[in-house]
């Protein structure tokens, strides 16, 4: 009986290290083998034997590509301006064993590595260069930390800066800039619609004035008409309180007398009527008193109590 316990003992014992010496590295990660406390070998991807007691594996390394995010640090600006700058970079390990007995911890590494070479690079630039030149910082980054790593068995693929956060003050600032740069725009586009808009009326009022002179050239005026034209006028003239002088060219004079007297009714007879285009103004000319246009030359309207002569 007991000697069936002991060979059961020492099979159990045999099925153990029979399973001690076998490894299984799963895909994309390696191990490294010590032996007897000194490395022996990098083991790869799939099953692989060792020497129960005598071999050690170490903790398994990942063969894929990491991305570590770091906090926000501050780094000061050549122009002495304090920001916050976020970064996020992207590294692989090529050699497991380089990455295990180079450096103690690879990722605190990459990582005090990562904030040192940024405060140098962005240390060397203004704020304005810093917040427009992302791509620039990030291509010094990535061959600083390349060169550096490369050692340690670690390649960086990427650095990228999440943020660039710069002060408070500095922030309003560039709010209140920004804000007058628009108003500024906006004011341009203002005036220059207004500018055009002048253009275009001018034009449309030049042109007018130039198919009114075409007409009267065209269809022979004369001083009758041109004389009624100004009685048309004189209404509009005559609208306000202030003072007014009216100047009749001595030259309309006749012209004028000769209107006034075809409007005058005949001896014994109706007066004439006058054109569907005159009525509008012989309306507006009611109620006023009639003065003699032959004999007038300057008509002055009565100013208003307490006005200056």
């Amino acid at each position: 009986m007991e000697s069936l316990i002991i060979a059961g003992a020492f099979v159990l014992i045999a099925i153990l290290i029979v399973f001690s010496t076998i490894k299984i590295i799963p895909q994309a990660q390696a191990g490294i083998v010590e032996r007897l406390g000194r490395y022996r070998r990098t083991l790869d991807p799939g099953l692989s034997l060792i020497i129960p007691f005598v071999d050690r594996v170490k903790p398994l390394i990942d063969l894929r590509e990491q991305v570590v995010s770091f906090p926000p640090q501050p780094v000061i600006t050549s122009d002495n301006l304090v920001v916050s700058i976020d970064s996020v970079i992207y590294f692989q390990v090529t050699d497991p064993k380089a990455a295990t007995y180079e450096i103690q911890s690879y990722l605190s590494g990459v990582e005090q590595l990562t904030v040192t070479t940024l405060r140098n690079v962005v240390g060397s630039l203004d704020l304005e260069q810093t917040l427009t030149s992302r791509d620039n910082i990030n291509a010094q980054l990535r061959g600083v930390l390349d060169e550096a790593t490369g050692k340690w068995g670690i390649r960086v693929n990427r650095v990228e800066l999440k943020a660039i956060d710069p002060p408070a003050s500095v922030q309003q600032s560039m709010e209140k800039q920004m804000r007058a740069d628009r108003d500024k725009r906006a004011a341009i586009l203002n005036a220059e619609g207004q500018a055009r808009a002048q253009v275009l009326r001018a034009e449309g009022e030049s042109e007018a004035i130039h198919k009114v002179f075409d007409a009267i050239n065209n269809n022979g005026a004369t001083d009758q008409v041109m004389a009624y034209q100004y009685l048309q006028a004189l209404p509009l003239l005559a609208q306000g309180t202030a003072n007014k002088v009216f100047v009749i060219p001595a030259e309309l004079s006749g012209a004028l007398g000769a209107v006034s007297r075809a409007f005058a009714p005949p001896p014994g007879g109706t007066p004439p009527t006058p054109p569907a285009g005159q009525r509008a103004s012989d309306d507006a000319l009611d109620g006023e008193e009639v003065v003699d246009i032959e004999d007038a030359i300057v008509v002055e309207e009565p100013t208003e109590p307490g006005a200056p002569a």
